[in-house]
Parts: C-alpha cells; sequence; structure tokens
C-alpha cells in the first residue's frame, strides 16, 4: 500500500486557527482609493501586507450611491474597525484619486480615534501624456 502525503493545511499538521487575530500591529498605511464610483479603503502594516480592506461596494450600496461621501464613510469606518482590534494607534493616510469620498473617509478616520502622521495625496498627475479621444459630434 502506498503511504498517504500529509496535507499542508490539514488538521494533524496543528496549523488551525487563522493569524489574523495573533498580529498586533501598532503602526499602519491607510490607502483611500477615490473614485467617481466607488471608495476602496485598504489597510496595510508598515511593510504593504493587508490587514483589511471594505469598499462603498462590499457595505451594501449599489448603483450611483456607491460613490456618495456616506458610503466612503461606511466604508472607512467598516475597515477601520478591523484594524482597531489588531491594535492599530497610529497611520498613515495615502489618498489617490478625484472622488467624493476623499474628505468623508478622513472624516471618519479621525473620527475613530487612530492617530494620523501625515496625509498625502497620491492621485496621479499626467504631465501631458497620452492624447486624448477626439471630441464627441452629437
Amino acid at each position: 500500500m502506498a503511504k498517504t502525503i500529509p496535507r499542508v493545511g490539514s488538521r494533524k499538521n496543528g496549523r488551525i486557527g487563522s493569524r489574523k487575530n495573533t498580529r498586533r500591529i501598532p503602526k499602519g498605511v491607510i490607502h483611500v482609493q477615490a473614485s467617481f464610483n466607488n471608495t476602496i479603503v485598504t489597510i496595510t502594516d508598515v511593510r504593504g501586507r493587508v490587514i483589511s480592506w471594505s469598499s462603498a461596494g462590499t457595505c451594501g450600496f449599489r448603483g450611483t450611491r456607491r460613490g456618495t461621501p456616506f458610503a466612503a464613510q461606511s466604508a472607512a469606518a467598516n475597515a477601520i474597525r478591523t484594524a482597531v482590534d489588531q491594535g492599530m494607534q497610529r497611520a498613515e493616510v495615502m489618498i489617490k484619486g478625484p472622488g467624493l469620498g476623499r474628505d468623508a473617509t478622513l472624516r471618519a478616520i479621525r473620527r475613530s480615534g487612530i492617530l494620523l502622521t501625515f496625509v498625502r495625496d497620491v492621485t496621479r498627475i499626467p504631465h501631458n501624456g497620452c492624447r486624448p479621444p477626439k471630441k464627441r459630434r452629437v
């Protein structure tokens, strides 16, 4: 009879529980991507490993309501809740995009009790890059 090869994630090896609760992260980076249609909030540690994330779509907003400031605010509160449970106290904020959720997410982050070291706008700005599409004729 051939021997059975033990699976890597099997119960016999002992690694059953998730590692999410065991990590303690004192400092992190909050990335906010605010487009006109949606707002995505991702929280990482200093090395860039994702701790938690949320978006207006995952919070239950559909259609045009995803681009509203209220949807962005609830998405930020959702993502921050899990990060605070893991011990996050200080954070840097990187905001990208032209959407309506920029100010609302920043307001929600300040209200959560996390100390902000700095807020940076990392929106890409073309230095006259691509040629724009031709104008519409109606």
